[in-house]
């Protein structure tokens, strides 16, 4: 029996890259619906019983007539868990919204060799926007309006 050694490449599968950044686009839209005005912003508390778990921070940092640039980051997280945060693109036209930053890094590649100096994902930017996917479907589905502190 002979093994093959060698993998095959890995290929960017654009449907499902398309139809999570069409999906996400969808989700930031439900959950700050003004975002082409500038300045605007939303908390969303996610909580356990009287616990507060962390609050999901939506930022408006750039609007232009086609496009808008979100910051997308947990706030107030647990401590044995990192806090992430994304920087969006969302593009207007094409109603569809992509991570281009995360944590420090920037414009993401569709696909990366495996093993490479940074060790990115063959797949990293889909499973950076499936991710946000996720986020943001966990915040919509339990999150909750950020109660001001009387």
């Amino acid at each position: 029996m002979v093994m093959n050694l060698l993998r095959e490449r890995y290929r960017v599968d654009l449907v499902e890259l398309q139809a999570a950044c069409e999906a996400n686009y969808a989700r930031l839209m439900q959950l700050l619906p003004a975002m082409r005005e500038s300045g605007e912003a939303r908390r969303v508390a996610l909580s356990q019983g009287e616990q507060q778990l962390g609050v999901l921070a939506l930022d408006v940092l750039e609007t232009c007539p086609y496009t808008s640039t979100l910051s997308v980051r947990q706030e107030l997280g647990l401590a044995w868990l990192p806090l992430p945060q994304l920087e969006v693109r969302v593009y207007h036209d094409a109603r569809m919204a992509e991570v281009v930053g995360a944590q420090s890094a920037r414009r993401f590649h569709g696909r990366y060799p495996y093993p490479n100096a940074a060790m990115h994902q063959p797949d990293e930017k889909t499973q950076l926007n499936l991710f946000l996917g996720e986020w943001l479907s966990h915040c919509l589905a339990y999150g909750h309006e950020l109660a001001p502190v009387r």
